[in-house]
Formats: structure tokens, sequence, C-alpha cells
């Protein structure tokens, strides 16, 4: 629990609301350490909850209205909501993650015998491949099912996240993200089977290394980005695939049988992004086995492999994250380095030497800074638990 936010969005929510908050909430960001595009492809995923996240003061309002402010958005940051616009279609602004969970876990608002004040404040940067979007989903999600004691389960918590952006917001994402900060454990990162929903935890043990998150400071806008155009490219070639295997998805395949049935894809770019949701899917099992058998070494390479696959295969990184990486990848101490989320801008994550931290961030943004014009961003990435409501003696 960070004090310094707990203190905001109290000074915060009672001086926008002119009344103390009752209760007080946190949902995590993630970061995804290897399995990048594969979660609507079939494949495995291995991310865990970090500890940059989204607080919130929450309270009963005044009147049968709901009040939602953030501190985080210069644009928007007061939305006021009645009942009846609760059911309205999406507004492209953040308001649209609460509306889209009442109408996912509420339906009618039949549950809903109150309006709210809310009062966001957060160090999860958004629009920066950490989440954020699914942060708020399973965080609004968090405080409705609390303050209106409904009956739901966290899996359909994040069930409900994910047909919010699926359905009310047009981004066709798969589980992963949801899923990620819904099940989220300190210390632990999650494996995850995309294609029969089986999970195992494994302890996240990396001896004398740490895990830097790198932001590019460029944000990344999926609907506006190629994400549904590469589902789009995946989805063709699994369907020429079709014609002669027996599969549901690109996560059927091992790496022998993509070789020998590429023939029927015959497309050089449909190829190249089913190789990567083919191997990635591979990847991602190899390193979660190297971790918990403490095969850093490997589970670096594999990651950094992860890396080029997106890079070339993919094409979803850029200018700014293939800096990072690139300038990451050159230094004494590093195990391995990638972009992690969808790309298009966003963050990269390196695998660090504690105790060469600070001349590994030194020497990173002084390349970036000449390449790029601008500096990044860095975090140390700490594990915790998924959403909850939180203790809070103020």
């Amino acid at each position: 629990m960070t004090k310094k936010l707990i203190e905001q969005v109290t000074s915060g929510y009672q001086t926008k609301f002119q009344q103390k908050p009752q209760h007080y909430f946190f949902s995590p960001g993630r970061i995804n350490l290897i399995g990048e595009h594969t979660d609507y492809n079939g494949g495995a995923v291995f991310p865990c909850a970090v500890t940059l996240g989204i607080y919130a003061a929450v309270g009963p309002s005044k009147d049968t209205n709901f009040h939602l402010y953030s501190a985080n958005y210069q644009e928007k940051s007061l939305i006021n909501l009645s009942r009846n616009e609760l059911n309205r279609p999406k507004q492209k602004n953040w308001s649209d993650y609460f509306c889209g969970m009442v109408q996912e876990i509420i339906p009618q608002n039949l549950e809903l015998k109150f309006g709210l004040n809310i009062y966001l404040a957060g160090d999860l940067p958004p629009a920066a491949g950490l989440s954020s979007s699914a942060a708020l989903e399973l965080l609004f999600g968090t405080i409705l099912k609390n303050t209106y004691n409904l009956s739901i389960e966290k899996k359909d918590l994040i069930l409900a996240g994910q047909r919010v952006e699926n359905n009310y917001l047009g981004l066709k994402t798969g589980i992963m993200d949801q899923f990620a900060i819904g099940m989220g454990k300190q210390n632990q990162a999650i494996l995850l089977n995309t294609n029969n929903m089986q999970y195992e935890y494994f302890p996240l043990e990396l001896e004398n290394n740490v895990i830097v998150i790198m932001n590019t400071n460029k944000p990344r806008t999926l609907i506006d980005s190629k994400y549904n155009e590469r589902r789009k490219e995946c989805n063709s070639a699994l369907h020429k695939l079709q014609k002669e295997l027996s599969i549901n998805s690109l996560g059927d395949l091992t790496k022998d049988q993509f070789d020998e049935y590429t023939y029927l894809i015959n497309d050089s770019i449909l190829i190249k992004r089913a190789r990567h949701a083919v191997f990635e899917n591979q990847r991602t099992i190899l390193a979660a086995k190297a971790l918990k058998t403490h095969q850093l070494a490997k589970f670096g390479h594999l990651i950094s492999a992860s890396g080029i696959s997106l890079a070339y295969d993919y094409e979803v990184t850029g200018k700014e994250l293939d800096t990072l990486v690139q300038t990451a990848l050159k230094i004494p101490g590093v195990l391995g380095s990638r972009m992690t989320g969808a790309g298009f801008g966003g963050c990269a994550i390196a695998l660090v030497e504690e105790n060469i931290v600070p001349s590994f961030i030194e020497q990173v943004q002084t390349v970036y800074n000449k390449k790029i014009g601008y500096p990044a961003k860095f975090y140390l990435a700490k594990t915790t638990d998924g959403p909850r409501e939180l203790k809070v003696t103020i």
C-alpha cells in the first residue's frame, strides 16, 4: 500500500465531494514476462500483477447519481452520470470502463440502490502497455461487488472485463490482462493456457536479479493501432491451416507441425504472424520451466528471443521500443529484454542484476534521450495481489 497515494485519494475525495470516503480499493497493473499476442491465439502467457496500480476512495453520493473523478486524466477528470446514463454507448473516455462493467455485471442496474462518489489516483501510467484498462475494469468491478454486496465470483469479474473490451469498446483482446490482474498473487507469476484456461502459479525467484520496466513515454492506443489487424491476420492463417489440420487455434501447433504445414498459408505476411504465435507459445512454456528450475540465463535468452520475434515476425515494436531493448541487451549484467504488452509504444522490460540497476538506467536513458529526443521512465517491477478492498485508518 502506498501511503502517499492513499493520502492523495483521501484529501482529493474530501475536497471534491465534501465528505469522508467510506471505502478504499486498489487494482494493480501487470507485466507479461513472455507470451505476447498468444492469448487470442490459444497459446500460453506468463504474466504477473505489479504494485504500480490505481487507488480509489469511495462513498455513497448525496444524490442518486454517480460522480467519478480521476486525478490521472487531464481531460474529463470529473464525470457525472445519472442512473440512466450508465446504459449509454461508449464515449471514448475513461468512464467507459465504469459504464461497461455496470452493464456487464448489473443487468438493468437492478442492484444500484444508491449512487456513488469515486475518486481515483495512481502510479500506473495509462496507455503504456501495463494494462491500465484492465486494471480499471477490475477496480470498478470490485467496487461494485463490494459496495452493493453482489454475488459474483472473481472469474466472472475477469470475464466481464474482457467482454467490456470486446463488446463495449470494440477491441478484440484475449483474456490475459484481466486474468493476470484478477488472479494476481504476490511473488508469483501465472502460466495460463488460454486454450483451456488451466493455470499454474510459479514463484518469481530471480536470485540477485530484478525486473526493470522501461516506459517509452510514447502512448499507444490499441483501438487505433494495428492490434485488431494482427488478430485478423492470425485468423486468416489459422483458416488456411484448418483446410488440412484439425486444430482450434494456432496454439495447438508445435514448431515442427507449423514448419511442415506452412505451405498451406502461402502468404509471406501471414506466415510471419502465425510463426510468431506458434513459436511464442512454445517459448513461453519453456521459459516457465526454466524459471522453475532456476535456469535464469535460459529464461533471459527466451525473453530476448520473444522480443526479436515481436520486432521482426509480428512487427509491433517501433523505434522507441527497439531502442530501449537493443540498448539494454548491450549492457553486461542484463539477462534478457523485450517489449511487454501489445506494443505500438508502451513499455519494455529487462531482467537486470540488482547491483547495476542505477548504472543500467543511466546508460539506457542516455542512449534513448539521444536517439528519441525525450526521456524514458523506469520502474522496478514488484509483484502484488489482485484487486481488493483496503483496510485504511486515516
